[in-house]
């Protein structure tokens, strides 16, 4: 089981990217964050990103960190978000793949240990970041609705969940 463990289990668990510590971050000697866009930032049926994200977005600007946003959407949805942020993206990344997480590190320049993954996905995000050695942060999910993939992949993280929380490891509770 420590492999499962080692693969679906982020590093950290919070309500949304807004409590996330973004000094604490940078002060770590974080230099980029990797990010999923739908669920994650916004809604996933959220054309533009809210005035809260924009904010969220200038900090970590402000405090150095370079933000990479990598989607399995596609270039539409995920370019239009992305260029009213001024942010490099990644569409039709196919998470967990290592591709995607790949490319984001090198557009950033950066070497895993200066990466944080952020994703609402254990299946995708944590999954695909833990893979590459990165620094997995887990967000619930903005909506509570979701495409069809994403349902079934919600279903098997439900059963990871209840899994880790029987072994003791997590401590959180969902909403």
């Amino acid at each position: 089981m420590g492999i499962i463990k080692s693969y679906f289990m982020p590093n950290e668990y919070v309500q949304s990217v807004f409590q996330i510590d973004i000094d604490k971050l940078a002060a770590s000697g974080v230099k980029g964050i990797i990010t999923d866009l739908d669920n994650t930032l916004v809604g996933w049926d959220e054309a533009d990103p809210t005035a809260a994200v924009k904010q969220w977005f200038e900090k970590a600007n402000a405090l150095g960190i370079t933000i990479t946003i990598v989607s399995n959407n596609n270039e539409k949805r995920v370019g239009s978000f992305s260029k009213s942020l001024n942010v490099d993206y990644i569409f039709k990344a196919k998470k967990p793949r290592g591709r995607a997480f790949n490319q984001a590190a090198q557009l950033m320049h950066l070497k895993p240990a200066e990466i944080v993954v952020i994703g609402d996905q254990m299946l995708t995000d944590v999954f695909g970041g833990n893979r590459r050695g990165l620094f997995t942060i887990m967000v619930v999910p903005v909506k509570q609705t979701d495409g069809f993939i994403t349902k079934f992949n919600r279903m098997i993280e439900r059963r990871l969940l209840q899994h880790f929380r029987k072994k003791g490891y997590i401590k959180w509770e969902e909403n």
